[in-house]
């Protein structure tokens, strides 16, 4: 008999671990691989001051490299915005998601890589094929992530937390990306102009919703 009368000697049950220190730390790293992006920028101007070269060269002789920047710092925004609201719906998370997280971490920190060969290179192939691909094993990660909540209502305890409109945008921009990998790959000229295919999932979702309204008043 014990001592402490209401004591309880059931196993207690498992709690699911808070997200907060997951969701600061992830914050974090996208903050680091942010400002990486723009190394490559600042080292033009020593090189500049080295040659007694003018100033608008650091604009005029690396436009590739300004480009790269902008787009990889506006992909990386993009995915972490919706990381933070996917997460937002999290009041717990798995193993397998925590897992999940850091793959797409690692994603993340290795896009400064390519987006420095391409401010190197331009438009070889093979930066090319690897930019885009990089940036498809992102969305890839994240649309696992969202199909992993999305599975698991007690990761939200909603069960209506995740839409299906929010899990066609995801799987939609991972098929585009998809799609642009193959473009560049096998169809000559396109390079990175086949990344506007991102536009498409939510060019396609406007155009159903004002479907549905013209529908709805006819």
């Amino acid at each position: 008999m014990s001592v402490y009368p209401n004591e309880s000697f059931q196993e207690p049950l498992k709690r699911k671990d808070s997200p907060e220190r997951l969701v600061f730390f992830t914050d974090a790293v996208v903050a680091i691989a942010l400002t990486l992006l723009v190394l490559p920028l600042t080292d033009i101007v020593p090189g500049l001051v080295a040659d007694h070269g003018h100033s608008i060269q650091a604009f005029t002789e690396h436009t590739w490299q300004i480009r790269s920047f902008l787009l990889s710092f506006l992909v990386i925004g993009r995915q972490w915005m919706s990381h933070r609201r996917l997460f937002a719906q999290v009041i717990g998370y798995t193993n397998e998601l925590f897992m999940l997280n850091l793959l797409w971490l690692l994603t993340v920190v290795v896009m400064p890589f390519p987006t420095q060969m391409v401010g190197a290179f331009g438009t070889d192939k093979f930066t090319c094929l690897f930019y885009i691909g990089t940036m498809l094993a992102n969305s890839l990660c994240l649309t696992a992530l969202v199909a992993k909540v999305r599975g698991n209502p007690e990761l939200t305890g909603d069960p209506d937390a995740i839409s299906d409109s929010w899990w066609i945008d995801s799987v939609g921009a991972t098929v585009s990306l998809a799609v642009a990998l193959l473009l560049a790959a096998f169809v000559p000229g396109v390079s990175y102009f086949a990344i506007l295919l991102l536009l498409a999932p939510g060019i396609a979702a406007r155009l159903s919703r004002s479907g549905k309204g013209v529908g709805r008043t006819s």
